[in-house]
């Protein structure tokens, strides 16, 4: 007995003094006048100690020393119930002591002390003691396998939770105890192995509701939240009292209706809970308001969130990420200062929420202020809400405080450095975006995936190939070209820089998806191997996947730069057959394929079936008919913009002035050119050398020459060629000379300035005028372009 008070004299709370004790209970209890008082008094106290379901320490101890004196430390159903309190008391140390006082264990005791850490969260000493009980040679039972199986799961333990399942198949200990096989398929879910939990399920005689939810849950943690729900649909199916589902099975089934959508099998399954008498409960209720706030309509949400009574955290997360999502800051902050006032402390998760609302929104003044909140309240705590932050004033466009926060952080995780480099690309500050990749590589953080991309394209917005292919060859080294995303930014930096070998090569080589396909037959198009484009656009075809939008959009534009008009005329037949919905874009590019290759009559039949037009719209309908010479029908479309409510821009009078002067329509040149002032539109050098060409060839010379040499910007060698062009046709050798020497100054090696000048002297006899021009000519070492013929 001395030797048992010893082991718990470590802790101070059990320190005692033996000879005083046994002084003291000898002479007090032993007498024999009062054996038996005593024998009552240690029966009351033990009675007492096994009635109590929960007992506070400093009235646990006592009774404790009673159970040590009067000798029951043996007792095994005693110790159990000392081990049990102990842990209730997340004193899991002292029910060991307990434990270990105890010289005859049976599973019961083992089980109780697995218990009592697994209870507190000693998932490695419960193993530990598991360990200790096979070593002894203790029997298993139905109560041990499913704890110590958890622990596993728990620890993660594959392989020892294989032992043990070797162990239970042995012994036959599985049986028709579902707890047991439930365990299992708890195991084998949260270790990530769904094909071994569905077989263990699968093989289970006896499935009630703990074993099913075991399944939908684990295929939830896996991600595979179809599978997940399909299983609901098949537990729902049977008939059987004990598979019933009950508030955690309906839990899983929301969560899943939310990962995936699901919304009408959410509102069933909503349905199913109220009929079953779940409806009310307040764990199936916060599930509800989760997926109603991802899926529903926020009156949906909101009805759902005033029917809870005991509003938690996440119940006022789920509200408030809605609105969030909804980019409705009032609500979201007036949501947000109601938790507050209910007294309930927020977390990382739904600060984040309302910064990432405020950052949508683009209140400044109001994310400024609620960032000095959550500092002055000290709720900015954790990689979390630094991301939020950091987040919020990039999309304000206050990276200087982004940065801010961002050297600050002592810490910095790879999620952090990520969100830095990809809200660098996204602002276009591509060289701070390749800068800081390149310092976090340097100190060795992972990239993600979005980081990469967002590199990847400031590498292309700099034009910095070189590097591009060094951030290739990581991507390589570190085995991350089979992200699809990561490979689609490769394809189109390579595209876009004219290295279409390299991204064919790339695309040649992974699976691709329809970004794919968009990026490489968009890069083809883009340097102009427009026949490329289409001959990718038919091998997608071949394979079987299906073009979006923007594949058609694009094929469409290179049949209009080819005049395809038969491959035009295939790909609309095909938007036709299989229901593709013309939106703007995708009708725009009909008309300008229909219009490019001559098909004006279908061109305008199609603009006009648009119940929406765009600025593009409308500018491709006139530049069709300039192109053509159409200035009328140019005309009458421009007028009909003007009554909509679409304004004119730049290109729309470029359409105009190209019509009239393709027709020459000098007046309404003239009258368009004036009337870009009325709407602030600023002519630009293909303005001036439109209405210079209209008026050089209407014979409007001195006009012309007059416009060009009050223009505010500076004329290019195009415009001085054009307008000494219209000198040569109207046979003015006067004007010409002024304007040759505008056009040499500009542009001294083009041929055609000093050939047309010394033609046009030619013409008028002034044969030493021009053999001084063709003598400059060869004295400024320009040598004459070599003509072809395709004949």
């Amino acid at each position: 007995m001395i030797k048992i008070i010893k082991q718990f004299s470590d802790f101070p709370m059990l320190k005692f003094n033996p000879n005083f004790l046994f002084r003291r209970f000898f002479h007090t209890y032993l007498q024999p006048s009062t054996t038996s008082q005593l024998t009552n008094y240690i029966n009351l106290r033990l009675d007492s100690f096994l009635s109590h379901h929960s007992l506070p320490l400093k009235f646990l101890l006592p009774f404790h020393s009673i159970i040590i004196v009067s000798g029951n430390y043996n007792n095994v159903f005693i110790a159990s119930k000392l081990i049990s309190r102990y842990a209730s008391l997340s004193k899991p140390d002292l029910s060991s002591k307990v434990f270990d006082s105890v010289r005859c264990k049976d599973p019961f005791l083992w089980n109780s002390i697995i218990k009592s850490h697994f209870s507190c969260g000693n998932y490695e000493k419960a193993l530990g003691f598991f360990l200790g009980m096979r070593f002894s040679d203790t029997p298993l039972n139905n109560f041990t396998i499913p704890m110590v199986v958890s622990v596993c799961a728990e620890l993660f333990a594959l392989d020892y939770g294989v032992m043990i399942h070797g162990l239970v198949v042995k012994y036959g200990v599985f049986g028709g105890n579902s707890a047991v096989g439930s365990s299992f398929v708890y195991f084998y879910s949260k270790c990530g192995y769904m094909k071994d939990a569905y077989k263990v399920f699968d093989e289970m005689p006896v499935r009630d509701v703990v074993a099913w939810t075991a399944l939908i849950v684990g295929y939830l943690q896996n991600g595979e939240s179809h599978k997940g729900l399909e299983c609901l649909c098949m537990m729902h199916n049977v008939v059987e009292d004990c598979v019933k589902p009950n508030y955690r099975t309906l839990g899983g089934g929301f969560q899943a209706c939310g990962n995936i959508g699901a919304l009408t099998e959410g509102k069933c399954l909503h349905a199913l809970a109220i009929k079953i008498g779940y409806g009310l409960c307040h764990d199936v209720q916060s599930s509800l308001l989760s997926m109603y706030s991802k899926w529903g309509t926020i009156g949906e949400s909101c009805h759902l969130f005033y029917e809870i009574k005991d509003k938690d955290l996440i119940c006022w997360t789920s509200i408030i990420a809605a609105y969030s999502r909804l980019e409705c800051v009032t609500e979201c902050l007036g949501f947000f200062w109601q938790m507050l006032g209910s007294g309930i402390y927020p977390d990382e998760i739904v600060i984040s929420c309302v910064l990432s609302s405020l950052g949508d929104s683009s209140w400044v003044s109001e994310g400024m202020a609620f960032h000095g909140l959550i500092m002055k309240r000290n709720y900015v705590r954790g990689q979390v809400v630094h991301r939020a932050l950091i987040s919020m004033y990039c999309r304000f466009g206050m990276f200087d405080s982004a940065e801010q926060i961002f050297d600050t952080l002592r810490q910095k995780n790879p999620e952090t450095w990520n969100l830095m480099v990809f809200e660098y690309g996204k602002g276009g500050l591509w060289k701070n975006c390749v800068n800081l990749f390149q310092e976090m590589i340097h100190q060795r953080f992972e990239c993600d995936s979005n980081s990469l991309i967002s590199v990847i394209s400031s590498c292309l917005q700099l034009g910095t190939i070189h590097l591009g292919k060094s951030i290739h060859c990581y991507v390589i080294k570190s085995l991350l070209d089979d992200d699809v995303s990561v490979s689609n930014s490769l394809i189109d930096m390579y595209g876009k820089c004219g290295k279409l070998t390299i991204a064919k090569t790339i695309f040649g080589r992974m699976q691709r998806d329809i970004v794919t396909w968009n990026t490489l037959i968009y890069a083809c198009a883009f340097k102009g191997e427009l026949a490329q484009a289409l001959a990718l656009f038919d091998q997608m075809m071949f394979e079987g996947s299906n073009p979006s939008t923007a594949t058609l959009v694009t094929v469409l534009s290179a049949c209009s730069r080819l005049a395809s008009l038969e491959k035009g005329m295939k790909i609309h037949n095909y938007i036709r057959e299989m229901g593709v919905e013309l939106n703007i874009s995708l009708a725009t590019a009909l008309v300008d394929m229909y219009g490019k290759c001559g098909q004006l009559g279908k061109a305008r039949d199609l603009f006009n079936s648009m119940n929406d037009k765009d600025a593009i719209a409308w500018n491709v309908m006139i530049s069709c008919y300039g192109i053509y010479g159409d200035a009328r029908s140019a005309i009458e479309v421009f007028k009909q913009m003007e009554k909509s409510s679409v304004r004119p821009n730049e290109l729309t009078f470029l359409g105009v002035l190209l019509a009239c002067s393709h027709a020459g329509f000098t007046e309404e040149g003239r009258y368009y050119f004036r009337k870009m002032h009325d709407y602030f539109v600023i002519p630009t050098l293909k303005h001036y050398a439109c209405i210079v060409d209209l008026l050089g060839k209407s014979g409007n010379l001195k006009e012309a020459e007059d416009i060009v040499m009050s223009m505010p910007i500076t004329p290019d060698g195009g415009l001085w060629g054009t307008l000494l062009s219209a000198c040569k046709i109207h046979n003015e050798v006067e004007i010409g000379l002024r304007i040759v020497k505008h056009a040499i100054k500009a542009d001294p090696e083009n041929d055609g300035y000093y050939i047309t000048m010394s033609n046009l002297l030619d013409s008028n006899g002034k044969w030493e005028e021009a053999e001084m021009y063709r003598q400059l000519m060869k004295n400024k070492g320009v040598s004459k372009r070599l003509g072809w013929s395709s004949s």
